[in-house]
């Protein structure tokens, strides 16, 4: 008898928003301690403003994103990696002329999101 636990995998379709591109992967539902989204954004496209009350990680796979923070506009590109602290108000936009795929961990098992009106 082992001791190694084989790795669970989670099929990409389960994690599918919608009729979108974009993966959501909430880590309580899996036995993980982060959460996170797999964003394939066209241009223009990208969430509002909204915060967490936990820290959020991007790390841009390819494209460029304007991102928002509070009061503070950023432009992150392939390999570029951006973080928010808690409770402050945040979103990006895909501002390239391509595809953006970004990385967005979550540093909680659950994700819990405000939005502002």
């Amino acid at each position: 008898m082992s001791d190694v636990t084989v790795p669970a995998v989670v099929p990409a379709g389960e994690l599918l928003v919608g009729d979108s591109r974009t993966l959501r992967f909430e880590g309580y539902l899996h036995g993980s301690g982060i959460s996170f989204f797999l964003v394939d954004n066209d241009p223009g496209q990208g969430p509002g403003l909204h915060r967490h009350p936990y820290t959020e990680t991007w790390t841009v796979l390819e494209g460029e994103a304007t991102i928002t923070v509070g009061e503070e506009r950023v432009v992150a590109r392939t390999g570029d990696t951006a973080v928010v602290r808690p409770h402050v108000w945040h979103g990006f936009t895909n501002t390239g002329t391509g595809r953006l795929r970004l990385m967005c961990v979550h540093a909680s098992d659950t994700m819990i999101q405000e939005w502002k009106d």
